[in-house]
């Protein structure tokens, strides 16, 4: 099981990987595994309309992979989208997502696509797994690429949602400010963290 460098991750980032890695089961397998956290990472989301552009970005996350299993796992925190505005963030967090109700989004979720981890070079892959969203669980499949660099990991995959998938209802005042389809961008640096027996 994955042990957690204190020299490399600060306690409180601590505690929330040991939990996400035990539910998850993000293991080591063998001595050629590997495990990545985010070392910085954006996750965003972009809906553009007539009457509004509305451009929102969650940096808190952590996102974990595990490269033998080509496991890839992000949860998010709904409030800690940031928006242009307050009154953005309030209608976001109460009126569409429900955020007192339904706190987090996951994505869990295995890569396909072939990777040499140990060369460095930058790799087309696909992403498939269980959105997690408003209560809702929907399988998705989403394209990305892998860049591999001097030891650390480059993420970035662009997609888009459909808001009605994941029941979130807009209220009527809403409509015409919301898109029905919104682009969702994932950019992530990973870098490995020490393990030991």
């Amino acid at each position: 099981m994955v042990s957690l460098n204190n020299n490399l991750i600060p306690k409180n980032v601590k505690k929330i990987i040991a939990t996400i890695v035990c539910v998850t089961g993000l293991y080591l397998t063998n001595v050629n595994a590997q495990i990545y956290i985010a070392d910085s990472a954006t996750v965003s989301f972009f809906s553009k309309t007539s009457a509004e552009n509305i451009d929102a970005k969650n940096t808190i996350c952590k996102p974990l992979m595990n490269t033998s299993k080509e496991q890839f796992f992000v949860e998010l925190n709904n409030i800690d989208f940031d928006f242009p505005s307050k009154l953005m963030k309030d209608h976001f967090n109460e009126d569409y997502m429900e955020s007192a109700k339904f706190p987090k989004t996951k994505f869990d979720a295995k890569i396909t696509g072939t990777v040499d981890y140990l060369e460095d070079g930058t790799y087309n892959v696909t992403v498939t797994g269980t959105m997690d969203m408003h209560g809702v669980q929907k399988q998705i499949t989403v394209p990305g690429t892998i860049t591999v660099k001097g030891g650390k990991l480059f993420i970035y995959a662009k997609f888009n949602i459909k808001i009605a998938d994941y029941n979130i209802k807009l209220p009527s005042f809403a409509t015409m400010n919301i898109a029905d389809n919104v682009d969702v961008t994932v950019k992530a640096t990973m870098k490995p963290f020490s393990t030991k027996k």
